[in-house]
């Protein structure tokens, strides 16, 4: 917290003259006068012929016209620092003083003594070493003190005194020779220091001043500390959670007010303290003003409060962002097969235990997770999916776990939010969990495990409340036994688990399916939005091709078949009447389904699945998933191919090449 955005207003900018009250008796006081009117456009000196305890009672009965600094000398002027409750300067004799009191002295006596109240400075000590001066030295802390200590110098022959007023006064009363140490230099100075005690008391005053006004106004508790970590400022709020009066505050240790709060360090920051039964999020700042830092400033937040603003603040934008789109009403089919899966959906849904959905590509793994979701209690907060075979391991990490600010090169700046934090209290769904790298499977068995995670570049723990569930096409079993993927995470992950059929084992579904595909493909193609509007109009269409989508093995399941389907959609919207635009479309005849989909009349491939997978077509299958996976992190970089090629460790060149290939 920064107080010194804001200039201050009155006494702090020297527009008021303060109260000065130069105390002293005797020679000081005249002194004092002879000085007062210099001062007369900047302070309002008042002369008080008072010392000692009579001063403080006449500090006293000013009130509220009490002086803002007072300016006094020797031991009235020592006594007052230590008593009075308002700033007291002592006026100190310069080296001129000293030297000129001296020379004085030395016209009339042989024998000098110099008298000081307290301690004699060490510099005067030193400045009478060096020019050799015979003189003798002595203190004297009260009244009784310098009387007691007069007449003991008379007694061993002294014959002038140099000191303050009061030992002065005193060895003129014995007979003795007397020089006034202080001159109106040094008076003046004293004045001049006191004006800017003054000033920067009440510069001190309107600070504490807005601090106080701006802690009252805040709806979190907060105390101000000062260097030494003593209460400044403490608003009501804070006060009342502590159990304490506000002024009875101020002044004291944390530690003081709460032992419990003995927990809190002093390193800017968060930290957790509980007060009075009360968990607290505690925040940590310093306090600066004028570019100096003066305290700091502690934010008391309850835990509960902060819990409900930080879900506010994940689930706000993920909704918009990442929501599940499907629901189990859009999943379709009434075989046997499916029966099951939509049992287990329903009794998985109200579990938040982790879910291992296994399937063959293109099964609807994914809307299998997202109708759990949509079904859960958590179906009101984010749906975020991730496919941990689409993105190389660094970038896989990134994407997961988040990073912060320079956790690397190119890190996106203020850092960045991970999927598991995106998350936060919906579900993450793992797509192809068998390919994430062995390095990230030991990451996410931790998280897994405690339920935090840490980002990129960070050491501290974020906690998430995410109900996993994850997705394969891979023999995950297999792939423990052979190594590639750990045991103990297999485990975790296979708390619950959906096995879902393959298109071939439930040929029955298949022109229901094929119905509900037609009549999406119909609402995006607008010269068939109008003949193909619902199932009924479908299933009439395919009525002649069902035999033969039957009889396909479909390899590539669900979604093979809505890629035929999407040829029968443009192929239908070549045959739509112009005349007349709204007549019903005619069957798809056998062999018109042939000339768009002739992979469904090819003999069906040998039982070691060879078919037409020879080498080059293999081949040309890596060749296009590299692309892929090139494009997808050329994607998450923006289109910035310098930190793509980074990202991938190839050159600008082998990029081209590798997305240019066929």
């Amino acid at each position: 917290m920064d107080l010194s955005s804001t200039k201050p207003v009155g006494p702090a900018d020297r527009t008021v003259r303060p109260r000065i009250w130069a105390m002293g008796i005797s020679r000081l006081r005249e002194l004092f006068r002879e000085i007062a009117g210099e001062f007369d456009e900047r302070a309002d000196v008042r002369i008080v012929t008072r010392a000692y305890e009579d001063a403080l009672s006449a500090i006293a009965e000013a009130g509220t016209a009490r002086p803002d600094v007072i300016v006094a000398a020797g031991s009235n002027g020592a006594f007052l620092k230590t008593r009075a409750q308002v700033p007291v300067v002592v006026v100190s004799p310069t080296g001129f003083d000293v030297m000129q009191a001296l020379a004085r002295a030395r016209r009339d006596a042989s024998r000098i003594a110099l008298v000081s109240a307290g301690e004699t400075p060490p510099e005067v000590r030193r400045f009478v070493a060096a020019y050799g001066l015979d003189v003798q030295f002595a203190s004297y802390q009260s009244a009784q003190e310098a009387e007691a200590c007069v007449h003991d110098l008379h007694d061993r022959g002294i014959e002038t005194i140099v000191g303050p007023g009061l030992v002065t006064d005193l060895a003129a009363s014995a007979g003795m020779g007397a020089v006034f140490l202080y001159s109106h230099t040094s008076v003046r100075k004293a004045v001049d220091t006191a004006l800017e005690v003054a000033y920067a008391t009440h510069a001190e005053a309107f600070r504490r001043q807005r601090l106080d006004n701006l802690l009252q106004h805040l709806r979190d508790g907060v105390v101000a500390l000062d260097a030494r970590g003593r209460v400044e400022a403490i608003n009501e709020r804070l006060a009342s959670a502590l159990g304490v009066e506000p002024a009875a505050a101020v002044g004291r240790a944390l530690v003081d007010l709460r032992p419990e709060l003995r927990t809190l360090r002093g390193e800017d920051g968060d930290a957790l303290a509980t007060v009075r039964g009360v968990r607290y999020v505690v925040h940590r700042g310093p306090l600066v003003d004028r570019g100096v830092t003066s305290g700091s400033v502690l934010t008391f937040q309850e835990s509960r409060a902060v819990e409900r603003l930080d879900r506010a603040l994940r689930s706000q934008p993920n909704t918009q962002q990442f929501a599940a789109r499907y629901a189990l009403d859009d999943v379709v089919g009434t075989s046997a097969p499916m029966a099951r899966v939509r049992e287990l959906v329903r009794r998985y849904a109200r579990s938040d235990a982790t879910v291992l959905v296994l399937g063959e590509s293109g099964t609807g793994k994914e809307m299998i997770a997202q109708s759990l979701h949509a079904l859960s209690a958590r179906r009101s907060y984010p749906f975020v999916a991730v496919n941990c075979g689409a993105f190389p391991e660094a970038l896989l990490e990134s994407e997961l776990f988040g990073y912060e600010e320079g956790a690397f090169t190119g890190a996106r700046r203020g850092g960045k939010t991970g999927l598991f934090e995106a998350a936060h209290r919906g579900t993450l769904f793992l797509d192809e969990i068998g390919e994430m790298p062995p390095s990230l499977q030991s990451r996410l068995l931790r998280v897994l495990q405690e339920r935090e995670v840490i980002r990129l570049g960070s050491t501290e723990p974020i906690r998430i409340d995410v109900r996993v569930v994850a997705a394969t096409h891979r023999p995950l079993l297999a792939a423990v036994e052979a190594g590639t993927f750990r045991a103990d995470l297999y485990y975790r992950l296979n708390i619950l688990n959906i096995g879902l059929p393959p298109l071939r084992d439930r040929a029955a579904d298949i022109p229901a399916l094929a119905a509900t595909l037609l009549v999406q493909a119909a609402r995006r193609e607008p010269r068939l939005a109008e003949r193909v509007r619902d199932a009924g109009d479908a299933l009439r269409v395919l009525d002649a091709t069902q035999a033969t989508l039957a009889r396909y093995r479909w390899p590539g399941n669900v979604r093979e078949l809505q890629n035929v389907v999407e040829r029968i959609a443009v192929e239908l919207a070549e045959e739509v009447d112009a005349h007349d635009p709204a007549a019903a479309c005619g069957a798809l005849a056998p062999d018109a389904l042939q000339a768009i989909a002739p992979e469904l009349f090819a003999a069906p491939p040998d039982a070691a699945g060879a078919g037409d997978d020879d080498a080059r077509t293999l081949q040309a299958r890596r060749r296009r998933a590299e692309a892929d996976e090139i494009r997808a992190v050329l994607d998450a970089c923006g289109g910035d191919r310098d930190r793509a090629c980074a990202m991938l460790g190839i050159s600008k060149t082998t990029l081209w090449r590798k997305l240019s290939a066929k």
